[in-house]
């Protein structure tokens, strides 16, 4: 036997010992909303010391989101960051907007270009990242195998450092931007999105994405709370 094969049939020994270890995930997946709110829920009561996060609140701004899961998942989230000592929170430079009207968190927060993923880090010990990388509520890898926790704690330091704090910035105006004024407009007049498409002149996939960027720019994903939002910046 050559000392090559004899290196192969060792490695493959050593693997077959090692198989169920290797083979292990590192976190269990989370799927459906109960499960994922109870995980959420389950993670802010868990919160001692420091909270880490990238997060993007205008992903779920243009998605169909109960209202529901996004107010409990955003009282989860303030109930961690007041439990924790330390709170970080990165966020895309893309969501300003939605963060000029958010219900401000406690803790630091600092923006830089993108994100890579939505996490939340609880005191180095457990994970939570989106099985799309983009939206908790489509269901949640927890992670609580501590390589992989150490490693997304160090990509956020990473980013960490090379953001800006928010409390220096100056966030974008709430003003509504002129092409959206339509949009809002065919929105309040209960027009079905086909029949406001056809009268504004646009393709009904276009009519779509403006009120996308509607939504978004009031931050929320319920067409009744837009006109109620709309209303309360004077914007009707």
């Amino acid at each position: 036997m050559t000392e090559t094969a004899g290196s192969v049939m060792l490695a493959r020994s050593a693997m077959g010992r090692a198989g169920p270890e290797l083979q292990r995930p590192p976190g269990r997946p989370v799927r459906g909303t109960r499960r994922v709110s109870a995980a959420l829920a389950g993670l802010a009561a868990s919160a001692r010391h420091e909270l880490l996060t990238f997060d993007d609140p205008a992903a779920s701004a243009s998605r169909a989101i109960p209202e529901p899961f996004l107010e409990l998942a955003g009282a989860c989230m303030r109930a961690a960051a007041e439990r924790a000592g330390e709170v970080r929170r990165i966020v895309p430079r893309h969501a300003l907007p939605q963060i000029a009207g958010a219900i401000g968190v406690p803790g630091r927060a600092r923006v830089t270009d993108a994100i890579p993923f939505k996490m939340i880090v609880v005191d180095r010990t457990v994970a939570a990242v989106p099985l799309d990388l983009e939206l908790h509520y489509n269901g949640l890898l927890l992670i609580r195998d501590p390589v992989v926790v150490a490693a997304l704690v160090r990509a956020h330091h990473t980013s960490w450092d090379t953001g800006q704090e928010l409390t220096g910035l100056t966030l974008p105006t709430r003003d509504l931007p002129p092409q959206l004024r339509p949009v809002l407009e065919a929105l309040l007049s209960g027009l079905t999105d086909e029949t406001a498409a056809t009268r504004l002149g646009m393709s009904p996939r276009t009519y779509s994405r403006r009120v996308g960027e509607l939504m978004a720019a009031l931050g929320t994903t319920s067409r009744f709370r837009a006109g109620a939002e709309a209303a309360r910046r004077g914007w009707v």
